[in-house]
C-alpha cells in the first residue's frame, strides 16, 4: 500500500499541474488561430504545418541572431505568409480545404528536415543553448504562496501571453465589429456583401491570425519547451488542438479548457513514463483526443435529433 501511494504521489503532484500548463500553450495557441477560420467557414487541418514551420522558424531566427525574440519574429513573419498562402489555394483558387491543409502538412515535414540537414548538417535534433530560450516571467507576489507560486510562476512568457489572448480572442469575436463581420463571412458571406464589405478579406484576415498563432504555437514548443528543433516535433498537436475547436465549437474559453484537458492528458504520460512503458503513455492524449471527438459527434448528433424532434411538433 505505501508503495502504491508514493507512486501515486510522484505523479499526482503540483508539478503535474505545472506541466499541464506548460504542454497546453501550444494546443491553447494553434486552438485559437483555427477558430478564427473555423468561425470563416474554413476547415483548417494545416495546423499541425504551421506549428512544425513556426517551431523551425523560431530555432533558425534565434541561432542566427543569437536572439529569441528576432526568432519570434520571423517565425510570426513567416505564419503571414502560411496564412496567406493557405488562404490564397482555399480563397482565391477554390481549392479542397482538406487537401491544401494535408499537402501543407506534408511539405512542412519535407521542408523542415531538408533545411534542418542543409543549413546545420545536423539530423534529428538541432539544440539550442538553454540561454537563448524564451525568457521566464517570475512574479514577486507569487514567490510567498508554495503551491500557487510553484503553479503560475517561473513559465515561459508565452504562457502568459496565451492566457492573455484567450481573452482578447473572446472579446474579438464576440464583442467588436469585426467578430461579427468574422462570423458572417462564414455563416451569411452574403449579408457582408450587401453592406460592401468583403468576405474574402475577412477571411483572408482570419487565415493570416491562424498562421500567426499557430506559428507562435511552434516556437513555444522548441523555444519555451525545449530550446531546441526535433523533426516532426509538432507531433500532431495540430490536429489535438482542431480538436479542441469541434469540442470548444469554436468558443475561446472552451478551447482554452479543452487545451487544458489534453495538456492534462499529455504531461500525465509524460509523468507515467517511470511507471508504465512510454510506447504506452505517450498513446494517451491522442486516445484522449479520439474519445473527446466521439462525445462531441454524439453530442451533436443527439442535439440535431431534438432539433428535428421541435420541427415536427411545430
Amino acid at each position: 500500500m505505501s508503495e502504491f501511494l508514493a507512486a501515486f504521489f510522484t505523479v499526482f503532484n503540483v508539478m503535474l499541474f505545472q506541466n499541464t500548463l506548460r504542454t497546453a500553450t501550444p494546443i491553447v495557441l494553434a486552438g485559437l488561430g483555427g477558430l478564427f477560420t473555423d468561425h470563416a467557414g474554413i476547415m483548417n487541418i494545416g495546423m499541425d504545418g504551421m506549428m512544425l514551420i513556426g517551431a523551425f522558424t523560431a530555432v533558425m531566427g534565434t541561432y542566427y541572431f543569437q536572439s529569441a525574440f528576432m526568432g519570434i519574429v520571423l517565425a510570426i513573419v513567416v505564419g503571414v505568409l502560411l496564412g496567406l498562402f493557405f488562404g490564397l489555394f482555399v480563397i482565391k483558387f477554390k481549392s479542397d480545404e482538406f487537401i491544401i491543409g494535408v499537402a501543407l502538412n506534408i511539405f512542412a515535414g519535407g521542408i523542415t528536415i531538408f533545411l534542418l540537414r542543409t543549413l546545420t548538417g545536423v539530423k534529428g535534433a538541432f539544440p539550442l543553448p538553454k540561454s537563448l530560450g524564451l525568457p521566464t516571467v517570475s512574479i514577486p507576489l507569487l514567490d510567498k504562496i508554495p503551491i500557487i507560486n510553484e503553479l503560475f510562476n517561473n513559465n515561459s512568457i508565452l504562457v502568459y501571453i496565451c492566457w492573455l489572448l484567450v481573452i482578447i480572442c473572446y472579446l474579438v469575436v464576440y464583442k467588436t465589429p469585426y467578430g461579427f463581420r468574422l462570423r458572417a463571412a462564414g455563416e451569411h458571406p452574403q449579408a457582408l456583401r450587401s453592406i460592401g464589405v468583403s468576405p474574402d478579406f475577412i477571411k483572408y484576415s482570419a487565415s493570416v491570425i491562424c498562421g500567426i498563432l499557430c506559428c507562435l504555437a511552434g516556437a513555444h514548443l522548441s523555444l519555451g519547451y525545449l530550446t531546441q528543433f526535433s523533426e516532426n516535433m509538432s507531433a500532431s498537436r495540430g490536429f489535438i488542438a482542431f480538436a479542441c475547436i469541434i469540442f470548444g465549437r469554436s468558443n475561446p474559453i472552451k478551447v482554452f479548457l479543452a487545451a487544458l484537458l489534453f495538456g492534462f492528458f499529455d504531461a500525465l504520460g509524460l509523468r507515467l513514463q517511470n511507471i508504465i512503458p512510454a510506447n504506452l503513455t505517450l498513446i494517451i492524449p491522442y486516445a484522449a483526443t479520439i474519445f473527446v471527438l466521439v462525445i462531441a459527434a454524439l453530442q451533436s448528433k443527439r442535439k440535431s435529433k431534438l432539433s428535428e424532434l421541435k420541427l415536427n411538433k411545430v
